[in-house]
């Protein structure tokens, strides 16, 4: 496990919650798209040690009330039930951010009660998940049935709270896209659609956030499914 970003203070990474948030290296996707492409592909070098990051916490634990893990892909790491274990020891809350294609790990964490809140991407509508992920890039998304398992282990099994978000690329979206997720994540707590935003981060160019009025078409869609949508980011 390499820590690769330390936000010490956020306001909007956890809802609800004044929270820090940990950047873990590395991700099984290489989504064209991503705005931490040099994380994802673990070219950030370590900033810290697992001792330093509790001991960051242990100090600030009169100024803050959890703790977001992100990526990178967070449930590759098969040390992340003890890195959970140690951060709620302390008192925190914890926020996971996940692509959910790690089922078992997702599952694990949940069960043992060491997330409190998870935030799982939508990447796309099911058939096209590959080319919005970088699929043909990578060596170990070869469906995404464990997707649908994270879906369902969300939605279904009700032992943590949950959001499902997408980010909204001109390019890669269309109206018919949302209609196939909405039917997919139909009932779920709740979704939120971020448009793209575009910054020198991206490992390539020529993507775009959609319209405001084709945004506002994906939400009114979605919305016949999930009542809760809602537009975040704008």
């Amino acid at each position: 496990m390499k820590i690769c970003g330390l936000q010490k203070l956020t306001l909007l990474d956890y809802p609800g919650t004044v929270a820090c948030t940990v950047f873990l290296g590395g991700c099984n996707f290489r989504c064209p798209w991503c705005h931490n492409y040099d994380l994802a592909t673990n070219k950030v070098p370590e900033i810290m040690t697992i001792p330093n990051l509790l001991g960051f916490l242990q100090e600030r634990k009169d100024k803050l009330e959890g703790v977001a893990i992100t990526g990178g892909e967070p449930c590759l790491n098969t040390d992340l039930p003890d890195l959970l274990r140690q951060i709620k020891s302390i008192g925190y809350k914890v926020k996971l951010d996940t692509n959910g294609s790690q089922y078992d790990m997702l599952k694990t964490v949940i069960e043992t009660g060491l997330v409190d809140y998870v935030a799982m991407d939508i990447k796309n509508s099911q058939i096209k998940y590959k080319p919005t992920t970088g699929a043909k890039y990578t060596v170990d998304l070869s469906s995404i049935e464990s997707i649908r398992k994270s879906v369902n282990l969300l939605m279904l099994k009700g032992d943590v709270d949950y959001e499902f978000r997408t980010t909204v690329i001109d390019e890669f979206h269309e109206l018919s896209d949302f209609e196939a997720i909405g039917i997919w994540i139909q009932g779920a707590k709740r979704y939120y659609l971020q448009p793209f935003v575009d910054r020198e981060s991206v490992p390539y160019e020529g993507f775009h956030a959609p319209s405001q009025d084709k945004l506002n078409g994906c939400l009114d869609i979605v919305r016949k499914y999930v009542p809760q949508a809602e537009i975040r980011g704008v």
